[in-house]
């Protein structure tokens, strides 16, 4: 929430709004996509919430007063305790949840994926390229996230899984693209080395390009012919819009045009447009494209769609986090690279501790909006929210 409550000592309450004081460098057009351009969300540095122990109030009341004080104390602490135990017991359990539910679905992803594209197909060395980065491993977000919006809808995994591996070609491509030396120029993706370090830059950027046209032929050709036709062209319209200039290549190109610039030039809200468009446009087609399979009502889709823009975000900001604070072995590609290459991130522009502020707040906001929801059904998704929140690679 744009919005926080601060507590300053000796002083009630009261709520801040904050605002940007500068213009973004790059600000969003009116004509993108409500859904892609979240209104502004501009946090700051917040005044930390202080405590002070009046001198000689403890000893007030003689040993009898001490006594009786450090007793209510003692039992206060408790009560703290398990107020906070509570919650991060129920934060644990979803995490579970959604651990089980992946495990559950991968072997169905993993070889669904694996059938997407055949490796005994000429040019084999293309085929081999494509091969080798959809299969690298992966935690599968985008697909768990497709399918499990579309059972929560009431559909089923075989009606979302040509979508979910279109998503996960979708995104591959991105990371290919990403690593090469004209962009991101990362030697190690997931552990391995990247595609271009393989196979050279030329098949990499021709393997990506291969697997961005094949996804879009992978949803009209083994989308099951029980869903409605208006149904899949509508998903087909939706992921080609989110791949684009309104969203991840837009994204992409404000992030490259960021790089270098003054730190008084990129804000906040420059840094939200980036993530939003970058990262978390493809997040948010994938849980309102298995929504939308499955014949949910629009008030559903958008309500959904705006979960995943919340845990998109999250997403990235944990990213930021981790980017400083993580090994290169933890995260299994390069740690370090957005400060050696002067990338504007939500630690750089208003330090770790308000970072990992702003990704509780979100993810929060996020689960909130499950709530309408049968749990069980959700579990999946509140899951996920707090896997983000938490995930150390």
């Amino acid at each position: 929430s744009p919005s926080r409550l601060v507590l300053a000592l000796g002083k009630r309450s009261r709520l801040v709004r904050l605002a940007s004081s500068r213009a973004p460098l790059f600000s969003p057009e009116k004509k993108h996509h409500q859904s892609l351009a979240p209104r502004p969300f501009v946090p700051k540095k917040m005044q930390a919430l202080s405590f002070a122990t009046i001198p000689g109030a403890i000893a007030r009341g003689g040993a009898r007063g001490r006594k009786a004080t450090v007793s209510a104390r003692r039992g206060a602490v408790r009560t703290v305790r398990a107020a906070a135990e509570a919650p991060a017991a129920a934060v644990e359990a979803s995490e579970v949840d959604f651990a089980k539910y992946i495990a559950e679905k991968n072997a169905a992803i993993e070889q669904a994926l694996s059938d997407s594209v055949p490796a005994a197909m000429y040019p084999e060395r293309l085929h081999e390229s494509m091969r080798y980065s959809l299969l690298a491993g992966g935690k599968r977000i985008r697909p768990c996230l497709c399918v499990a919006a579309c059972e929560l809808m009431g559909g089923t995994m075989e009606t979302a899984m040509p979508t979910a591996c279109a998503l996960e070609m979708i995104h591959t491509m991105s990371l290919i693209h990403d690593d090469l030396p004209s962009m991101d120029n990362d030697d190690f993706r997931r552990g391995k080395p990247t595609n271009h370090k393989v196979y050279g830059e030329e098949m990499a950027i021709l393997a990506g390009d291969a697997l961005l046209s094949h996804a879009f032929e992978y949803i009209g050709r083994n989308t099951p012919k029980s869903v409605p036709a208006e149904r899949t062209l509508r998903v087909i319209v939706d992921v080609g819009k989110c791949v684009g200039s309104e969203g991840l290549v837009g994204g992409q190109v404000v992030d490259i045009m960021s790089e270098g610039a003054d730190a008084d030039e990129v804000t906040l809200e420059t840094l939200k447009y980036i993530h939003a468009h970058k990262t978390g446009a493809l997040l948010e087609v994938s849980v309102t494209s298995g929504a939308i399979l499955a014949g949910a009502k629009e008030e559903d889709v958008v309500r959904l769609g705006k979960y995943a823009q919340l845990i998109g975000l999250a997403f990235q900001v944990v990213d930021d986090i981790l980017d400083c604070t993580a090994t290169s072995e933890e995260l299994g590609k390069t740690a370090g690279k957005d400060v050696a290459v002067g990338k504007a991130t939500y630690p750089s522009l208003v330090g770790l501790e308000e970072s990992r502020k702003i990704a509780d707040d979100l993810i929060k906001e996020a689960k909130a909006l499950l709530s309408e929801y049968d749990q069980k059904k959700a579990a999946p998704l509140i899951g996920l929210a707090d896997y983000i929140g938490n995930r150390k690679n």
